[in-house]
Parts: C-alpha cells; sequence; structure tokens
C-alpha cells in the first residue's frame, strides 16, 4: 500500500523575542493509506505541532511533509485552503469551539457540505447517515447544549468527516471526557475512518486512544522514539536516529536505576546499558510519603444546593439536593460522568453562579447574599480558580501572566517564580504563552492559581491535557498545597491518577 504521509527530517522552530523554540527536532515518519496511527508523548513533545503542520495550519521550518503527493510546505496559500477543506477532516480537542449553540446535531454535520455547495437533499442525507453510525440518530434535532460531552464529541466527529476527507486528524479528542465517554467516541473514531477509508492520526497522551490504532508512534523532544504495530506480537521497537542516538522508555530507565548518567558496552551481538556510578553523587530517593491531613476544618459546603437550567419543558438539573463539605488541608476529588455537575459546582463554590436554591458557603460567607461585585472581590481575596480553558495572556510570557495575576491581587510578585517551579516550568518561564504547548499552558494557569495561595483552590480536569508523568506530579503539588497553606483544594475530574491522590472522593451522578 502507498504511503499516505511521508515526512522527512521535519523541524519546527518558533522564533520569539525570548530566543528561538524548536518544537520539532528532525522528526521522520511515514504513515501508509488507510492506517490508523496514534502519536504518544508527553506534554510538549511536539504532537500538536506536528498534526498543525499535517493540517495545513503551520508550515515547516526545514524538511519535507508529503501529503497524497503533495509538499505542503510548498503550496501557496490558496492550495493550503483548499487542501485543508478538501482533504482534511479535524477534529479538536475543545470540540465545543466546533459546535455552534444554535444548531441541531443534525444541522451541523451538514454545515460542511452546505458550505461545499452540496443540495440540502444531499447534506441532509449524508448527516442522517452519519449520525445513525454514531449511535445519535434519536438526536438530531438535539442542540449542543441538550447533549453530553461525550455526544457532542460525537457529533463534532461525525462533522468533520462529512465531507469524505482522505486525511482524519484528532487533537485530544476525548482531554475533556471522562473514562466511558472517551472509549465510545474512540470506538466511534475507530468505525467511522475505517468504514470511511480514511487514513487517520490520533495524536494524544491518553493510552486508551491505542485500542483502535494500527500503528503506534512515541514522539520526545521533537523526534519520533519508539514505534510499535498492533496485532504483530512485535515487541516496541526504538527508534535509532540519525548519528546513532536513540531515546530509552523512561520506565525502563526508572526500573533500572539510571537518572542522569550511564554506561553501554557490547556484549556478544547486545548493548548493555547501565547506570554510571558517579563520585559524589548521592543515588535518588523515592518521592516520600505524604502525611495526612491534620487539623482540618470547614472552608466550603454546599448545603439542600440544587441549580436548574432552562424552564419549562426544557429544564434541567445540573445538580440536585446537593450537601456537600470541603475541609481544609485537604484534596478532593469531584468525579462522575458527563454532565453530571461537577463543572456547575466549582462554578456555585467560586461564586461564578448561584443556585436555584439551597446554600453555597465558603470561609462562612453565604455566596447568595453577596452581589456579583462583592462575589468578584471574594474571589480576588480567597479562591483560585483553573478552567478547562486557560484564558492565558497570550502576548506575555509565562511569568508575566503568574506577576500579573499576583499584581492584580496586590501581592508580592517573587512568587511567580517560585509557582512556576513548582509545577515543572522553571525553565520555560520567559517563554511567551503562545510558543507554549497545550500542557504546557494547563499547567502555567496552575501555577497563576496558586501563586496567590488561595484558601480554596478550584481546578476543572487540570490535567485533562497532561500526560502521565505530568498528572501525577500536579496531584502532588495539590496534596502539598493543601498541606503546607491549609487550603481546600477541589478537582473536578475524570483523570484516575488524580483521583487516587485525593484525600476524599466526592462521585455525581
Amino acid at each position: 500500500m502507498s504511503a499516505a504521509i511521508d515526512v522527512r527530517d521535519l523541524f519546527r522552530v518558533h522564533q520569539t523575542p525570548e530566543g528561538d523554540a524548536a518544537a520539532l527536532q528532525g522528526l521522520s515518519l511515514t504513515v501508509r493509506e488507510r492506517e490508523v496511527v496514534t502519536v504518544l508523548g508527553p506534554s510538549g513533545s511536539g504532537k500538536s505541532t506536528f498534526l498543525r503542520i499535517l493540517a495545513g495550519l503551520d508550515r515547516p521550518s526545514a524538511g519535507t511533509v508529503r501529503v497524497f503527493g503533495v509538499e505542503l510546505g510548498k503550496l501557496p496559500a490558496a492550495d493550503v485552503a483548499r487542501y485543508r477543506t478538501s482533504t482534511v477532516g479535524y477534529a479538536d480537542q475543545h470540540y465545543q469551539r466546533a459546535l455552534s449553540p444554535e444548531l441541531t446535531a443534525r444541522e451541523l454535520v451538514a454545515l460542511e457540505l452546505g458550505l461545499a455547495g452540496a443540495t440540502r437533499a444531499e447534506r441532509l442525507r449524508r448527516a442522517d447517515e452519519l449520525l445513525e453510525r454514531v449511535g445519535l440518530a434519536g438526536k438530531r434535532d438535539a442542540r449542543p447544549s441538550e447533549l453530553s460531552g461525550g455526544e457532542q464529541q460525537r457529533v463534532a466527529v461525525a462533522a468533520s468527516l462529512a465531507h469524505k476527507p482522505k486525511l482524519f486528524l484528532a487533537d485530544e479528542p476525548t482531554g475533556e471526557l471522562d473514562a466511558a465517554s472517551a472509549t465510545l467516541v474512540y470506538e466511534t473514531i475507530g468505525e467511522l475512518v475505517r468504514a470511511e477509508h480514511c487514513t487517520a492520526v490520533i495524536v494524544s497522551h491518553d493510552p486508551e486512544s491505542t485500542l483502535i490504532a494500527d500503528r503506534i508512534v512515541r514522539i520526545r523532544d521533537g523526534r519520533v522514539s519508539e514505534e510499535t504495530a498492533r496485532g504483530t506480537g512485535a515487541q516496541e521497537s526504538i527508534v535509532v536516529g540519525r548519528g546513532g542516538w536513540l531515546r530509552l522508555p523512561e520506565e525502563l530507565l526508572r526500573r533500572s536505576g539510571i537518572h542522569s548518567h550511564a554506561v553501554a558496552k557490547l556484549q556478544g551481538h547486545e548493548i548493555v546499558v547501565s547506570a554510571a556510578m558517579q563520585e559524589g553523587v548521592v543515588p535518588e530517593n523515592p518521592t516520600p510519603t505524604v502525611a495526612a491531613p491534620r487539623d482540618t476544618r470547614v472552608i466550603a459546603e454546599t448545603r439542600n444546593v440544587r441549580k436548574v437550567y432552562g424552564s419549562g419543558a426544557t429544564a434541567r438539573a445540573a445538580i440536585d439536593d446537593l450537601d456537600a463539605q470541603f475541609p481544609s488541608s485537604a484534596l478532593t476529588a469531584v468525579t462522575g460522568p458527563s454532565g453530571s455537575g461537577k463543572t456547575t459546582l466549582l462554578h456555585l463554590l467560586a461564586g461564578l453562579e448561584l443556585p436555584t436554591s439551597g446554600r453555597a458557603v465558603v470561609l462562612g460567607t453565604e455566596l447568595t447574599k453577596l452581589g456579583r461585585a462583592e462575589r468578584a472581590r471574594f474571589r480576588s481575596d480567597h479562591v483560585g480558580y483553573i478552567g478547562q480553558q486557560p484564558g492565558l495572556v497570550s502576548a506575555l510570557s509565562a511569568l508575566e501572566n503568574v506577576e500579573l495575576a499576583l499584581a492584580f491581587r496586590s501581592r508580592p510578585l517573587d512568587g511567580a517564580r517560585e509557582a512556576l517551579a513548582a509545577v515543572g516550568l522553571e525553565e520555560r518561564a520567559k517563554q511567551r504563552v503562545s510558543r507554549l504547548s497545550t500542557g504546557e499552558r494547563g499547567r502555567v494557569a496552575i501555577a497563576r492559581a496558586l501563586a496567590p495561595r488561595p484558601e480554596l483552590l478550584l481546578a476543572d480536569e487540570p490535567t485533562s491535557r497532561l500526560d502521565q508523568a505530568n498528572a501525577l506530579a500536579v496531584g502532588a503539588l495539590f496534596v502539598r498545597l493543601a498541606r503546607d497553606f491549609g487550603a481546600a483544594v477541589v478537582c473536578a475530574t475524570h483523570d484516575p491518577l488524580l483521583i487516587e491522590q485525593a484525600d476524599v472522593i466526592l462521585r455525581l451522578g
């Protein structure tokens, strides 16, 4: 079978006043026609940059990218636009952006065909066909607000395939979904792209995405580091790059005790790699166990809270008669299926919304008795909020974004660097946010919320765009914040790595 995608020595360098930042550093990869490839890698490894180049949304700095025989780097802008609309179907992790709230599911799936000039009958026939395949034929007249997160993402996937593209690209398509919904979305993608005879590249940090893949590719530091084909029984192969470099899996290095230096020697036809003994270097100790919370008090609570959206026949209770307490010095994980009210609960605790009935109380203050301006001042003084969208100022550096949050609260700015170091971004502090990866931006948002040391920290899916190592680190960071400063940390999450570190688990739905 011929190659659909042929990438050779691909570099993408972002030039900024703070210096050059290389997102891709010599990546080479071939994808066959109708092959489904999952690309895994940690935050900042270059996954999303690679996908944006394949989608024609970004240009390579060096190297070649051929898709179905067309070299993308040499296409004029008008031809790139035609390539995107005719050849590519794109599903983004922020599926809500692709769904106009006033349109029905049927209209959303048919929209791309309408822009291409298809007749109304053709549009609706194709939309009904795809909605049937994704199990949503019965909800074709529903608007996005009447669908769960998983259903919205399935509509977005169907819409991206409506014009029968030859190449389907998905960037973290389940980052904001619970495990059950994510599995259903991956199954939907696998079934649809094969039925439509698409070549597909799915970028993710979620190992579940490999279940539908013909081949799994891992990227680290802007290069392919490992590859494996599913169903062949072969071991995962480590890619040997030009000059003889190779990247060993981190889990193997950790288990073998190799940290900063290693030695390699030839034994027969095998190369044996072992830890190098360095003079004066003390072996690393395992992470100490975090003490259980003590001297806890109730920081926030809900009493008989009910929140209803809509009215009449369309009324829907997102939260119904909820009594809950959130203690100091503890991490509380709020979990449940998509649509169970997790984000709504955080909004009520932050005073961003008011309950339909019942009381939301934070630090002894009943938020329902405060006006809008008073709630805003209260939030600024006592609450940190990390939303699903980072909401950063892209023209500012990571450090400046955190300093800005401190300045708004009249707090000393010297805590900004400490907060960035806590989320592993000390070396990227002066880099503009627009040049950071999606996962790195999420960590800047966490640092920005941590820096003022709020008594109540609310986080909505804070690890949804992070790899497993960073997700574990963020969970540990939340626990340390709770213990060291007596804060109540409340996370709405589907992430089992975050849930397992929680002191309290509140299940909704």
